[in-house]
């Protein structure tokens, strides 16, 4: 027994939308029919009426915290891939800062085996760029890459050696996997949690400056330009950054970008104070030019994708204050409708343009074979209701993390059905994960 989705909207080359019935079997997209040719035989099979809801391919998310293992107390990849479920993401990439760190083979296959029997939507981890994330000697990249991982990537820390750097981007470039940079240096962000801008200063408190996030990201794309290694930049929030990407871009380096919701949303100017360690994320809020940049540097093409860096943590953690909780904000249960409401129902983007950039980009940056609605391709979907309205309420997630800067936010484009690989995962029905 398939699947057939009847009446699904979904979004055509030209950015109209085509009114069509899709049928599912195995793990593969069967068959697409126009709706105008009436409704098709749907005899033995499930039947989900998208009654005119949006329909894209399963949303994917290159930049996420299962935080397991090591961390459960935060995220397991069981709670976190039925939160990334209900926010309509079908694939995610998982990044290896756990306990242990992701740096061996049996690590990969830890994550692997444990999201094969407790996991809903389909993991892909990224290994250690270095052992234990030290930035002093390099994991075996070829091992990883046998065990499973996808990329590599010391992300939560930043490569302070360039050396080492050059050395793991030709080590990478050799097996033809990417490097994914956490750009930060550290000498210039000790005993900083905000950006250096107007929060700062009206607070009287050392700010983290652009500069070093940007120093890594000039660093790397003359050593990706020496290496011929696939790099791409993580979660990308500053002016310096974008200009320094779209300029090596312009001379054929190989390099790929990514930036989050809350760098397209939220400025330094937004925080509220000193009291809600919700706020805090690394990188942290920029100003309001950087966010301009940021959405400039998206809509031309400098950045490539959209990502959350889902980043889970215990409420016990977020209640020390902004000196002592970790950094990191949850997105994957509010970032589509985040991105709709804000930039899609203003006018200021397509829905196509939306939608790419969470599907079939994401899937080209990284060699995936996801991200697309035609017959024969895998059967990730998920349908998203447009038009309720709803409040973000994180006491609600799927995740154990409720950290979100959101909290109250009136949203439009909630994800209503989540489909991977011709399982249904997730459904506002049920308001839980099936499987």
């Amino acid at each position: 027994m398939g699947i057939w989705i009847v009446n699904a909207n979904t979004v055509a080359a030209d950015n109209e939308l085509a009114k069509q019935h899709i049928l599912l079997e195995g793990n593969v997209i069967a068959k697409i029919v126009d709706a105008g040719d009436g409704m098709p035989d749907t005899a033995g099979h499930q039947v989900i009426d998208a009654a005119g809801r949006l329909v894209t391919p399963g949303l994917i998310d290159m930049h996420v915290h299962l935080r397991e293992p090591g961390y459960e107390h935060k995220e397991t990849i069981a709670t976190g891939t039925r939160s990334a479920a209900r926010g309509g993401f079908t694939t995610i990439a998982c990044m290896p800062n756990t306990r242990p760190v992701i740096d061996t083979v049996d690590t990969v296959k830890h994550v692997l085996d444990k999201a094969a029997a407790e996991g809903v939507v389909r993991v892909l981890p990224y290994g250690c760029i270095t052992k234990n994330e030290l930035g002093r000697e390099l994991t075996d990249f070829e091992a990883l890459k046998l065990a499973g991982a996808i990329g590599f990537t010391d992300d939560g820390v930043g490569v302070q050696s360039a050396q080492m750097m050059k050395d793991a981007m030709s080590k990478a470039a050799a097996i033809g996997l990417p490097i994914i940079a956490h750009c930060e240096d550290n000498t210039l962000v000790e005993g900083a949690w905000a950006s250096e801008g107007e929060f700062t200063r009206r607070h009287g408190l050392k700010g983290i400056p652009n500069e070093s996030e940007a120093i890594h990201v000039g660093r790397d794309v003359l050593l990706a330009e020496a290496t011929g290694v696939h790099y791409h930049v993580c979660h990308v929030s500053t002016e310096q950054s974008v200009r320094l990407i779209r300029h090596a871009k312009q001379f054929g380096i190989k390099v790929t970008a990514e930036v989050c919701p809350h760098h397209l949303l939220l400025s330094d100017e937004d925080i509220p104070g000193l009291d809600d360690a919700n706020w805090k994320m690394n990188p942290p809020l920029r100003t309001p030019r950087d966010v301009q940049a940021c959405i400039e540097g998206l809509q031309d093409g400098t950045i490539d994708i959209i990502v959350t860096d889902h980043a889970p943590h215990s409420a016990e953690e977020k209640a020390k204050g902004v000196d002592l909780a970790p950094f990191g904000i949850v997105g994957f249960e509010t970032a589509f409708p985040l991105l709709y409401t804000k930039f899609v129902a203003t006018g200021q983007w397509t829905l196509q343009f939306l939608v790419e950039r969470m599907t079939a980009l994401p899937a080209k940056v990284f060699g995936l074979d996801y991200g697309t609605l035609a017959v024969g391709k895998e059967a990730d979907v998920t349908i998203i209701d447009l038009e309720t309205e709803k409040t973000v309420n994180p006491a609600v997630f799927a995740s154990k993390g409720r950290n979100t800067p959101f909290t109250g936010w009136n949203l439009k484009g909630w994800p209503v059905h989540t489909i991977v690989g011709g399982n249904l995962v997730w459904s506002e029905h049920e308001q839980q994960a099936i499987i």
